[in-house]
């Protein structure tokens, strides 16, 4: 059988389908919510003439630590915002999705891995945005497309690498304002924790071949001496 085959995308039953629109709406609101609160914070900035960027990450620093937290929360303008709101959305929206059973767990060890592995390597300077977070998920939702045998999110792998691709640029310390630290570390612990979570990928049910069927309750005893035991397989 050819190894394609373990990519069936299967039938959906009602229930299935059922389940699957349950589940997308858990994945837009957990997305929707975590865009309105970084939209928020940033328009409570400006109405109230108020500077959260003390906030952010700052290596080495008791006080900074509170970044680990609070940093990946806060943009220095709007075009900062902008240019990470469709990433953490598209981003997130996905690990909900494809993640269903384990994404709090999954996001939340993005979150604070790569907060504090900046925190304990990034330079003397404030580190602010969620762009450490955006490189941690995609680097785990390229990696688990790439290591796991579920077509969707192989797609979601592909679509990963072509759009977001130019991110590996971004992981070199190019422009003195850009946290390139947090964007490193942010895809150094996406990739670790894609595979710490490799068994639990989702992947597609494995459907047989009809001449392969050898799960049927009734045998011929003449059919017995062609099936191969299951521990020699």
């Amino acid at each position: 059988m050819s190894i394609f085959s373990r990519y069936h995308p299967g039938a959906y039953t009602e229930d299935q389908f059922l389940l699957e629109k349950r589940v997308v709406n858990h994945a837009l609101f957990v997305s929707l919510f975590l865009l309105v609160v970084l939209w928020f914070v940033k328009i409570f900035e400006v109405e109230f003439d108020h500077d959260f960027a003390s906030w952010g990450i700052y290596p080495l620093s008791i006080k900074g630590l509170r970044g680990i937290l609070f940093g990946p929360l806060i943009h220095a303008n709007f075009e900062h915002l902008i240019a990470n709101s469709f990433s953490i959305f598209i981003l997130t929206f996905s690990l909900f999705f494809f993640y269903r059973h384990s994404a709090y767990l999954i996001f939340g060890l993005i979150y604070f891995s790569a907060g504090l592995s900046v925190w304990f390597v990034g330079r003397d300077s404030l580190h602010i945005g969620a762009s450490g977070v955006i490189y941690g998920l995609a680097a785990f939702l390229f990696l688990s497309g790439v290591i796991s045998y579920n077509a969707r999110l192989l797609t979601i792998a592909l679509i990963v690498a072509l759009i977001y691709g130019g991110l590996f640029w971004g992981i070199f310390p190019v422009k003195p304002e850009i946290s390139w630290e947090s964007h490193l570390w942010g895809g150094v612990m996406g990739f670790g924790i894609a595979l710490m979570f490799r068994k639990s990928a989702p992947v597609n049910p494995y459907f047989e071949d009809e001449n392969d069927d050898l799960d049927s309750d009734i045998v011929n005893e003449t059919e017995l001496d062609s099936i191969e035991p299951p521990e020699n397989k």
